[in-house]
């Protein structure tokens, strides 16, 4: 609403430009996932999926560099943020480094676990993972500057570079190869770096920082890092199983229900991203929060809502239009793995909304039904219908704990 309305203004901020960006970001790399899946058929597409999986993990690890670069790049200035900015670039490129070579030496393995047609894609792929953990510093950078022109050049950058590279060899050169998707993740990660800032880079030896510093970032980086790997567990964790235990077909099927499916999530993070900064200006203030959050718990459940009921009015309208008739046999499950995915997006603004009142219990909560989202599917596992039941099972638990989390705390609230 705040959009729209600096919109009929004409007064729109840098912060809510970014906004517009990373919808159009998002929008871009929903559009890559479909030509994909278009173009390449779901045998294929279930190798591009995994590499596109891959992506969404490293995010979501590269992710803690970039939100602990943010927040102290606020707090830290002159010399510190000095020391703070080139140790944090060397422990990212070192990170990067080690995880690249693991996915490059045990590359015939991931093949093999995955049951993808070539172990090269899982190479190319590997060689480009240390400049993604510098792209996610010289993000976390601009994001704690605030310079949010940057921030959005850096994410544009990435997104139509993939894309257009990406497409561009498989049409033009009519190339349907899992390497050419590994390279063009590989190469976009270079123009995702752009504007670098190479000044912040240092191979000095650094001042030590004061171990206060050192203990309040050790701090942070530990909890964002268990909630990132929370993220990852569950929203990747199902299309990786799916690949190790079915046929690349069937894995090709459910990769586009899952992406169709969640959209839910998508739209979700975007509220999110507004939810945040409401509740811990509310906190700061001393006023009540609980509101904001049933605000958005209302829009995410109403959204829900109508994406769960189109799904089951139209599923073959949908696919088609989206993957085409080879994925129209997932037609019947798209409206369950729509429940699945809107569940887990109402539970993960509880678990946010919790973040920003540094209450942590609900990020240990997630992390627990992340891991047996995951032994569900590795028992369970006789059919794609049977893998979308356990995530619903999974999700229904995790947001009926979430839910009674909230009113116990509520109640304790109430009598302090």
């Amino acid at each position: 609403m705040q959009l729209v309305s600096a919109i009929k203004t004409k007064k729109i901020t840098s912060e809510q430009l970014f906004m517009i960006s990373v919808l159009a970001v998002n929008g871009g790399n929903y559009l890559y996932n479909l030509i994909l899946g278009r173009v390449l058929g779901p045998a294929q597409f279930a190798d591009a999926a995994v590499l596109i999986t891959f992506l969404l993990v490293l995010s979501f690890i590269a992710m803690t560099f970039q939100l602990v670069t943010a927040k102290f790049s606020v707090l830290f200035e002159n010399n510190i943020f000095t020391n703070f900015i080139a140790k944090v670039y060397k422990q990212a490129f070192a990170v990067g480094f080690i995880l690249g070579l693991l996915i490059i030496v045990f590359a015939e393995q991931l093949q093999t676990l995955f049951n993808t047609s070539s172990s090269t894609m899982f190479i190319i792929f590997g060689c480009g993972v240390p400049l993604y953990f510098l792209m996610s510093v010289n993000r976390g950078t601009f994001q704690g500057k605030k310079s949010y022109k940057s921030l959005s050049i850096t994410y544009q950058g990435e997104m139509l570079s993939r894309l257009l590279i990406t497409l561009g060899i498989i049409l033009v050169f009519g190339i349907k190869s899992s390497w050419v998707i590994a390279l063009g993740i590989l190469l976009s990660f270079i123009f995702g770096l752009f504007p670098f800032k190479v000044k912040h880079i240092s191979f000095k030896k650094s001042i030590p920082l004061d171990n206060k510093y050192s203990k309040q970032i050790k701090n942070f980086f530990l909890l964002t890092a268990f909630y990132e790997l929370t993220q990852i567990i569950i929203n990747n964790s199902d299309i990786l199983l799916v690949k190790h235990y079915f046929e690349a077909h069937e894995a090709g099927l459910y990769a586009s229900l899952a992406l169709i499916g969640r959209i839910v999530y998508f739209i979700a993070w975007m509220f999110v991203m507004l939810l945040l900064p409401a509740v811990v200006e509310l906190k700061k203030e001393g006023k009540e929060t609980a509101s904001v959050l049933f605000k958005y718990v209302g829009y995410i459940a109403i959204i829900s809502i109508l994406i769960v009921v189109v799904c089951i009015g139209f599923p073959e309208l949908i696919i088609q239009l989206l993957f085409g008739e080879e994925y129209i046999t997932m037609a019947p499950l798209l409206w369950k793995y729509a429940i699945a995915t809107s569940m887990f997006a109402i539970s993960n603004i509880f678990a946010y909304y919790y973040l920003s009142l540094d209450k942590y219990i609900p990020v240990i909560i997630s992390g627990v039904f992340g891991m047996l989202q995951m032994v569900l599917v590795i028992f369970y596992h006789d059919s794609l219908v049977q893998v979308v039941h356990m995530q619903i099972v999974a999700m229904l638990l995790l947001l009926a704990i979430q839910l009674g989390f909230f009113t116990l705390d509520s109640q304790t609230t109430k009598k302090a």
